[in-house]
C-alpha cells in the first residue's frame, strides 16, 4: 500500500517539507491508545536468532536506521516500533545551526536516490539531549539502541574540530548507546578534510583519551565516505586499529552523479541511494578484507531490498542501516530484511 498509494501522494510535494509532516503525523498518530503496540506487532521482528553482539553491545536485531532521518532526536522513540534494532541520531552539533538554504533536498525518482545538502542543520546537541533522557531507558528495556551521530559546526575552523566532537561526546553521553563520529559528509565546507590520516588520528586518539576517563565507555565509531581512495581505505584500516574505536560505518553519501537519468543529478551534494550500494558495498568488502575482519562495519548505502541488506552482511557488514530505501520503499522494508535474514537460518537448519 506504501508504494502504490501512499508514496505516490507524499512524492508530489517538496521532499523536505514532506519530512516534516511524516514527522508530525507518525507522533500525533503514535498518541492514539493501542497504535504503538499495533505498529509493533505489524512491522517488529522479534526472535532470537537476529541478536547481534556488538562492540560491546546487544543488538535485538541488524538492521538500524542510519543518521540524518531523526536528526534531531524527536522521532526516535516512535520510529522503534518500525521494527528497528537501532536508530542513529544526529548529526548533532554543538551549537544550533539552520544548515544550507533551501531548497536543499532532492529527489532522484528514476534513479531511486536522493540529493542533500542539509548541512548539519540541526537545533544543537543541548536541545536533543533533553528529549532523548526518558525515552532512551525505556528503549533500551526493550532493546533497542541509539546512536549519537556527532559532528562540528561550520564556523568551527579544523585545527578546533576536537573541541566540537567533545562537548558532543559529553553532552550525550548518559543518553546514547554508541558514537558515530561524521568528517565525511560533503555538506560542510573542508569537513572532509578531517578524514585525512593525520588529522583523522589526532581527532581519534583525542576522543579515545577523552572517553577512557569515563566510568561508562561507550563505543566510538567512525563514518566514512564512499569516495575514498584504496590508499586512504589502507589508512583508515590502521587508524581504527592505531586508535582502537570500535568500528567502522560504511559508507555515508556519495559525491559521485556516475549513471544518473535524473535532472536533479546537477544539484550540488551528497548522493544517497540505489546509485550508491555497489560502491558501498565495495568499500564494506575491501574494509573486512584489509583488516582480516578485526573490525565491525555497519553497513549502509542503497540498502533498499533484502537482497541489499545480505549483500552488504555477505561482503562483511555485522549490521546494516537503512534511510533512503526507507523513504522509498516504506516502513516494511526492515520486516522483509529481517525476515530474509532468518529465511537464511531456516535454509541452513538453524
Amino acid at each position: 500500500m506504501y508504494k502504490t498509494l501512499i508514496r505516490p501522494i507524499l512524492f508530489r510535494f517538496d521532499p523536505e517539507k514532506v519530512h516534516h509532516f511524516t514527522f508530525t503525523f507518525i507522533k500525533a498518530v503514535n498518541k492514539i491508545p493501542g497504535v504503538p503496540a499495533l505498529l509493533r506487532k505489524m512491522y517488529a521482528v522479534d526472535d532470537p536468532r537476529l541478536e547481534r553482539e556488538v562492540f560491546g553491545l546487544k543488538f535485538k536485531n541488524p538492521v538500524g536506521l542510519a543518521a540524518g532521518f531523526d536528526k534531531d532526536a524527536r522521532l526516535f522513540n516512535e520510529l522503534s516500533g518500525f521494527g528497528f534494532g537501532f536508530i542513529e541520531t544526529g548529526t548533532l552539533t554543538p551549537r544550533p545551526q539552520p544548515g544550507n538554504p533551501r531548497k536543499r533536498l532532492f529527489r532522484l525518482r528514476e534513479d531511486s536516490a536522493i540529493v542533500n545538502r542539509m548541512g548539519f542543520n540541526n537545533g544543537g546537541v543541548g536541545e536533543a539531549v533533553k528529549r532523548l533522557k526518558r525515552p532512551w531507558a525505556s528503549l533500551r528495556a526493550r532493546g533497542i539502541l541509539i546512536g549519537g551521530n556527532i559532528g562540528k559546526n561550520k564556523t568551527t575552523p579544523n585545527e578546533n574540530a576536537a573541541d566540537d566532537y567533545r562537548k558532543c561526546f559529553e553532552a550525550l553521553h548518559n543518553n546514547v548507546d554508541y558514537f558515530v563520529v561524521n568528517v565525511s559528509s560533503p555538506n560542510t565546507p573542508d569537513l572532509r578534510a578531517l578524514q585525512d590520516k593525520e588529522p583523522l588520528k589526532k581527532l581519534l586518539n583525542e576522543l579515545q583519551n577523552h572517553r577512557l576517563q569515563t566510568v561508562n565507555r561507550k563505543p566510538v565509531l567512525l563514518k566514512i565516505a564512499p569516495d575514498l581512495t584504496e590508499g586512504q581505505l589502507t589508512d583508515i584500516v590502521q587508524i581504527v586499529k592505531d586508535t582502537g574505536i570500535a568500528g567502522v560505518i560504511a559508507t555515508n553519501t556519495t559525491i559521485s552523479r556516475d549513471g544518473l537519468s535524473a535532472p536533479a543529478k546537477e544539484e550540488t551534494g551528497g548522493l544517497s541511494g540505489k546509485p550508491l550500494k555497489d560502491r558501498s558495498t565495495e568499500v564494506i568488502r575491501f574494509l573486512h578484507r584489509e583488516s582480516e575482519g578485526s573490525f565491525p562495519i555497519i553497513g549502509v548505502g542503497g540498502v533498499h531490498t533484502p537482497e541489499d541488506a545480505l549483500e552488504k552482511l555477505d561482503a562483511g557488514a555485522t549490521l546494516v542501516q537503512v534511510y533512503t530505501g526507507f523513504i522509498y520503499e516504506g516502513p516494511g522494508v526492515v520486516k522483509r530484511i529481517n525476515k530474509a535474514i532468518l529465511d537464511r537460518y531456516s535454509v541452513a537448519g538453524l
